[in-house]
């Protein structure tokens, strides 16, 4: 018992020795914390005073949690973006700074999720478990960090792929007016990727919730939201939430870009961001410029747009590819911010109102959409058989203006007037049904070479059904080839064009015949 008792006081005794030596070595430090005071608080801005030393962009804390971005600096005051709900907040709230700048994780865990504008995890799958954070606001690679754009990004729709192609590096606008398939040209090039090793980022700015859902639920039922990250700042969260997503977005693509790979990143779409920014610029009482929107409109995107690149081998080799979407209104590519976007990327995809109401789908305009890359990051095979699709498409849709006044054509006029109409029916695509290299290969080459011009035009689409079946069972090696970005020789020629007039023979011998 006695011994019991020794040992329990020698521990008690160890135990205050300890804490004697540590209250001997601690040393009180004193720690600065600088405090405002909200004086004004609007929708989704707040006006705060007190805080002298502010810097730009930095991040101010609230109460309840609560996160602002300071980005308007006065003498007296500061204006500050609300990251959040902020209907409990009011004038004598306490607001403190925090040093920092906002940031957001970034890294391999964030594949699969769906995270709000600053990388809070919506999807009910638990927290984000990120090694790393990083800033949203990033310089864009200099211009000596840069390499040409010379791989294609395969979107797997004929019009693109064929007459606007997309290089790995290249910021492509996809603009057109409301409801004409912006969003599932975008949602297509995503699911493409399967396989590819790209890594899909698509950011939603102001869109109802139900959309984003959709979204989302196709791109997991077709297999790629696995390679993904979806950012959703919804149109009833808080405007300086969709104004920063976009750049979360980018700076969560630039770390995958900087290890050497390559990223497609989607903004849905800015038209929604420049009018967030302009919301918060008006109530912060900035001085409106052209349509109210405030004076650095154009800079907030170019900074944006231009951190989307190819890399050279000494900074990884990786590419950002960025394909933002615009709406306009009543085909007005003119317009305010349309015409800064267009300015600032390297190409645009526009989506015709007119071609959507006639079932042409998807209903890209060839005459007014262009890539200012082109041919250089464009697979030779598609050179090969579709180098004069656009002119040709071109023509036919001048000739087509003539036919219906009832001008009487020559022969040759004629037989190019039906041949545009095969490649018009040829470049229609249902949603989501995307074709492969060598299958879009053999279905150009059949239209642009006249192999389809005795078919009727209500009947392409199942000759194209054909020339893929084939090609998918009797030609697996020479689609292989294809897909792997070989060159189209003699002999692979050769076998498309017996497939093709096998499948056309096949057709006039048995018309009724019902095909999948």
């Amino acid at each position: 018992m006695n011994d019991g008792m020794r040992t329990l006081a020698d521990v008690v005794e160890q135990v205050f020795d300890g804490l004697d030596k540590t209250l001997a070595d601690h040393r009180a430090r004193l720690s600065v914390r600088e405090v405002g005071t909200v004086i004004e608080v609007g929708s989704g801005v707040a006006q705060v005073a007190g805080l002298t030393d502010v810097m730009d962009q930095e991040i101010i804390e609230f109460p309840g949690g609560l996160l602002g971005i300071a980005i308007d600096l006065d003498s007296s005051r500061i204006g500050v973006v609300l990251l959040g709900h902020y209907h409990h907040l009011s004038s004598g709230a306490a607001a403190h700074r925090t040093g920092r700048a906002l940031d957001v994780p970034v890294g391999e865990a964030l594949l699969g999720r769906v995270v709000d504008g600053v990388g809070r995890p919506i999807d009910d799958k638990g927290p984000v478990q990120a090694r790393e954070r990083r800033p949203v606001e990033q310089p864009a690679p200099p211009i000596l960090a840069r390499a040409p754009v010379s791989v294609p990004l395969q979107s797997g729709i004929k019009a693109i792929d064929a007459a606007i192609p997309i290089g790995r590096g290249q910021r492509q606008l996809i603009l057109g007016d409301r409801q004409t398939g912006k969003t599932s040209i975008a949602i297509d090039t995503l699911l493409n990727q399967r396989g590819s090793g790209v890594v899909g980022i698509y950011c939603a700015i102001g869109q109802r919730n139900a959309a984003v859902a959709q979204v989302v639920a196709t791109l997991r039922d077709g297999g790629a939201m696995e390679r993904c990250i979806a950012i959703v700042a919804a149109g009833d969260d808080p405007p300086a939430l969709q104004f920063v997503a976009p750049y979360a977005a980018t700076t969560m693509a630039e770390y995958f870009m900087q290890r050497g790979q390559d990223v497609v990143l989607i903004l849905d779409d800015l038209t929604r961001h420049a009018r967030a920014y302009r919301e918060l610029s008006l109530l912060l009482r900035r001085p409106p410029g052209r349509e109210a929107y405030p004076g650095d409109i154009f800079f907030i995107h170019s900074r944006l747009l231009e951190r989307a690149t190819h890399l050279d081998n000494a900074h990884g080799g990786g590419s950002l590819t960025a394909l933002p979407i615009i709406e306009t209104e009543a085909q007005d590519i003119a317009a305010y911010i349309p015409t800064n976007l267009i300015s600032i990327t390297d190409g645009q995809i526009y989506l015709s109102p007119e071609q959507f109401h006639k079932g042409q789908l998807p209903a890209v305009d060839i005459g007014r959409s262009v890539s200012r890359v082109g041919g250089k990051a464009q697979l030779r095979a598609y050179r090969a058989v579709a180098a004069d699709l656009r002119l040709a498409y071109a023509q036919y849709e001048e000739f087509e203006t003539f036919a219906r006044f009832g001008t009487r054509l020559d022969p040759d006029t004629r037989r190019a007037l039906e041949r545009g109409r095969r490649v018009r029916e040829m470049l229609k695509q249902s949603e989501h049904d995307l074709l492969s290299v060598g299958e879009q290969i053999a279905v150009l080459y059949a239209t642009t070479q006249g192999l389809l011009d005795d078919v009727p035009i209500d009947r392409i689409a199942d000759v194209e059904a054909d020339i893929r079946e084939r090609l998918r069972t009797d030609l697996p090696e020479l689609r292989e080839r294809l897909d792997g970005g070989h060159d189209l020789d003699a002999h692979a020629l050769s076998q498309i064009r017996t497939a093709v007039e096998a499948a056309v023979r096949e057709l006039v011998d048995q018309p009724s015949k019902d095909r999948p």
